[in-house]
C-alpha cells in the first residue's frame, strides 16, 4: 500500500489494523557513467514498493535527498547538510507519530546517510527521555543490501567487480525498476580503483568517472530482478517482526 496513492480515509482505516510504516530513504548523487542519479533512493523505493504491494504494509514517500556533499563534483548531485537532514527527519518522524504510527522503519539506500539517521533517532528519543515520558514509537533503520541473504545474492551474481560505489548490484536494481533507462557505456578501466577521498574536488580527481571498485556494465534488469526478490522477501519478514502485533 502506497501512502502517496491513498486517501486520508484509507490511511485512517489502515491505522486501525496496523501502526507500522516503511520509509524508503536514499540520496540523489552520481553513480558512474551508466548509473542513475537517483540510484540510492530508487533501490529502497523499488524494493519497498514490491514489499508493500505483496504484504499490504504501508510504504511512505521516499526521502530522496541525503548527505552527498562529496559527490558534488559531478553534475546532477543534490545534497543536504547533515543539520538540514536531521531537522527534516525529525519532522517526518513527528508527523507520522502524530497520526499514531508506532513502528517507523527506514529502509536506507545510501551509506552516507547512516550517521545522520542514527543521530535523528537519538534526537527523537532524547526529547522523551528528558521529559520523563515514555516514547510512543520505535524507530529502526536498515541498509537494503544488509537485509538477510541479500549480500550473498549480490556476490553470487557479481563475484567480481560489484565494488563499493556505483555497484553492479544497485545499478541492476534500478535497471529492473526502470528498464527503459538502461545505459550501455564502455568503461575504462573495466573495474574502477578503490581508495579514499575527502571533499568533492578530491573525489572527482581520485575517481574521475565516479565509480569506486566497481564494474556496473555487468548490470541487467534480469539480474536486478533476482536481487529485488531477495530483498523484498527479507524486508517483509523483518518489517513484520518489527511491527509485531501491528503487522
Amino acid at each position: 500500500m502506497q501512502l502517496h496513492q491513498a486517501s486520508w480515509p484509507e490511511i485512517e482505516t489502515y491505522l486501525t489494523r496496523s501502526k507500522g510504516v516503511i520509509v524508503p530513504i536514499g540520496s540523489t548523487e552520481q553513480h558512474g557513467p551508466n548509473g542513475l542519479l537517483g540510484t540510492d533512493a530508487l533501490c529502497p523505493e523499488i524494493i519497498a514498493r514490491e514489499a508493500g504491494d505483496e504484504s499490504g504494509m504501508l510504504i511512505a514517500p521516499t526521502f530522496n535527498v541525503g548527505n552527498a556533499q562529496h559527490h558534488l563534483g559531478f553534475p546532477g548531485t543534490i545534497t543536504l547538510r547533515p543539520s538540514t537532514m536531521l531537522a527534516a527527519l525529525q519532522d517526518w518522524i513527528d508527523s507520522l507519530a502524530r497520526h499514531g504510527f508506532e513502528q517507523i522503519y527506514f529502509l536506507n539506500g545510501h551509506g552516507g546517510n547512516v550517521p545522520t539517521i542514527n543521530a535523528a533517532f537519538s534526537e527523537s528519543y532524547a526529547r522523551w527521555s528528558l521529559t520523563g515520558e515514555p516514547c510512543p514509537y520505535k524507530l529502526k533503520t536498515r541498509n537494503w543490501w544488509e537485509l538477510p541473504g541479500v549480500m550473498k545474492t549480490c556476490r553470487e551474481i557479481f563475484p567480481v567487480g560489484d565494488g563499493s560505489h556505483a555497484t553492479a548490484s544497485e545499478v541492476a536494481v534500478t535497471y529492473y525498476g526502470y528498464p527503459d533507462s538502461v545505459k550501455n557505456v564502455e568503461m575504462t578501466p573495466k573495474i574502477a580503483p578503490e581508495g579514499d577521498f575527502s571533499d568533492a574536488d578530491n573525489y572527482r580527481k581520485v575517481f574521475p568517472d565516479g565509480r569506486i571498485g566497481s564494474d556496473p556494465a555487468q548490470a541487467t534488469p534480469d539480474k536486478g530482478a533476482v536481487i529485488v526478490k531477495a530483498a523484498k522477501d527479507a524486508l517483509i519478514a523483518e518489517a513484520r517482526a518489527f511491527f509485531g502485533a501491528n503487522a
